[in-house]
């Protein structure tokens, strides 16, 4: 993940400062563990900032709004506590070229400043801090003791101090040529490596993009140049530093990230703003969205392997009760024929009711016959119970499988993250597997449907609209609120998958290639999806049941004709 480097974060607040100041603050939410979200309002528009202090995604950009779910993080009800209805009245750097950002609140503009916030925006030593007018610390992000630096602590009710100066050279625009050059190739080494060491400000992806501008490769070595290629790489070198100078940056996306000096540029953005909020907010997404797959897979498959195993005693032991009426058989030929039996039996051979075959029976020679006989019907009475007993289990536990199997079957549709959309599925996965008890909730977790994700769409051959569940919660919501009168019900038969819903109106009758398009879809958003042929059924939504007790998305249903999909047929085109 590319960092918020020097350049990218005098971009950003130069944008702030023509475009936000001076603000009101109306709001302050923690969006997560490194996220806060401040609205502010201008005489002319609304909107919230983000301050982030994620170790790779340190940020100050103005961002979406944030969801309409409580926030339980202390962090930010400090902040709003001691800023709330204040004016910030100025964004500004604590120091030239330090990656310190100073927000001033103030009663109203034009006053003194009551509060700092300093946002500290320096990849894993990021932090956010609240001073007062005085600059003694109220609250921050996360504090440092003497245990985790020695050089630098942040406590509350201490005196805020700038982190450590950086020992290299500030780069400048009276420094000549020769002197730069000189600097830069004093060790001889690969370019964009000995520009970071020797000068304060630069990045990896600045420095290798203003290396790409110069027409060099960006691994070269300085021993590699001559006096054309030094000579232009200065020209590039001067220009970043006029860009910043002048505040002049030109934001766009690269092939590899971002740029806000225009350089490999393959698509220009309008703002900074919009810049760092899509470049990280689609990162982090990625990142949260690979973690909690990784969560839950691991989880689903861990419980299914107990529960299978589970599964597997239970009907172990159903195999034995089933030689329950076989033992009372053989008491009853024992009671009917005591006269057979001799003191000191161990076997005795007797005819079978209705055949008249020989049947042995092992004996216990202590026991005379009828001993022998009782102790048949107690064995058989005790299979019995445990047929009882076991039977009710063993639904249990297939049915927890059956629903986890589905879980696994969603989970599998969405092993790669393409969308926002497709994290939120996740997320509404997890929620559902903490309300089923399959999961613990994470710290500060709160469930949130009021922003649900949308269905698959789909338009069959003859254009009626096709709607696919992506997972349990979308499942019951498909089947039993959205369903009509006239739709058609679809699902793999026996097979986990999501239910399908072909939209039709009164009188409109699919014609056998929509059928077989809804078909080829119910297989493909199955766990047979790499299977050549499925059997696929459909219905009427009435006939689509919930049983007492069910969890989501299972279902029984009935009067289903059967249909064969072929889900290699199916090309995804969600709309």
């Amino acid at each position: 993940m590319q960092p918020v480097d020097y350049t990218t974060l005098i971009a950003s607040c130069y944008e702030l400062q023509t475009k936000w100041l001076p603000a009101r603050l109306e709001q302050v939410y923690q969006r997560d563990r490194f996220t806060i979200a401040i609205a502010l309002r201008t005489v002319k528009k609304r909107g919230w900032l983000d301050i982030c202090w994620h170790p790779q995604a340190a940020r100050i950009c103005m961002s979406h709004p944030p969801p309409p779910s409580p926030d339980t993080f202390t962090f930010s009800q400090q902040l709003r506590h001691q800023l709330g209805g204040l004016a910030l009245i100025a964004i500004a750097q604590v120091s030239p070229w330090e990656r310190v950002i100073d927000f001033r609140f103030a009663k109203r503009p034009g006053e003194a400043p009551l509060w700092h916030l300093y946002v500290e925006v320096m990849t894993k030593y990021s932090n956010v801090i609240l001073t007062t007018s005085d600059n003694l610390i109220v609250t921050c992000a996360h504090q440092v003791n003497s245990q985790q630096s020695t050089v630098r602590q942040i406590q509350t009710a201490q005196p805020y101090e700038l982190p450590p100066s950086l020992t290299n050279s500030i780069p400048s625009w009276q420094e000549t040529q020769q002197r730069w050059q000189e600097r830069i190739s004093l060790i001889p080494g690969v370019l964009w490596r000995n520009l970071i060491k020797n000068y304060r400000g630069l990045s990896k992806a600045l420095v290798q993009g203003m290396i790409k501008a110069s027409g060099l490769n960006p691994q070269i070595f300085t021993d590699d140049l001559n006096v054309d290629d030094w000579q232009q790489f200065f020209q590039v070198w001067q220009e970043w530093l006029k860009a910043l100078d002048e505040s002049s940056f030109h934001p766009g996306w690269t092939t590899t990230g971002y740029t806000v000096m225009g350089w490999e540029s393959i698509e220009s953005v309008e703002t900074v703003q919009e810049l760092l909020n899509g470049y990280y907010t689609q990162q982090l997404n990625q990142q949260n969205f690979s973690q909690l797959y990784h969560q839950i897979s691991q989880k689903v498959q861990s419980i299914i392997a107990k529960l299978q195993l589970k599964a597997d005693t239970f009907a172990k032991r159903l195999e034995q009760s089933d030689g329950a009426d076989l033992l009372r058989s053989q008491a009853d030929l024992l009671m009917a024929n005591l006269q057979e039996w001799q003191v000191g039996m161990k076997a005795i051979a007797l005819p079978e009711f209705e055949t008249g075959e020989p049947v042995v029976l092992k004996l216990e020679p202590e026991k005379n016959a009828v001993q022998n006989a009782q102790s048949l019907y107690k064995k058989h009475q005790k299979l019995k119970r445990s047929r009882i007993a076991v039977e009710p289990l063993l639904a249990e536990v297939q049915g927890e499988i059956d629903y986890l199997e589905q879980v696994e079957a969603f989970l599998s549709q969405l092993n790669t993250y393409r969308s926002p959309e497709d994290l939120r599925t996740l997320e509404e996965i997890r929620d559902e597997l903490i309300q089923q008890g399959y999961l613990n909730a994470p710290e500060h977790y709160h469930s949130d449907h009021r922003k649900d994700t949308e269905f698959y769409r789909y338009q069959t051959p003859s254009g009626f609209e096709l709607l696919v569940g992506r997972n349990n919660r979308q499942n019951d919501l498909l089947t039993f609120r959205v369903a009509g009168d006239y739709d058609l019900w679809f699902h793999t038969q026996e097979i986990p998958g999501s239910h399908v819903l072909l939209r039709l109106d009164a009188g409109a009758v699919p014609e056998e290639v929509d059928l077989q398009f809804v078909a080829d879809i119910s297989a493909f958003y199955s766990r047979a999806r790499q299977s050549e042929i499925v059997p696929v059924i459909y219905t009427q939504p009435k006939f689509v049941y919930k049983p007492k007790g069910a969890k989501p998305g299972m279902v029984v249903y009935k009067q289903e004709q059967v249909l064969w999909g072929k889900p290699k047929n199916v090309e995804i085109h969600t709309t």
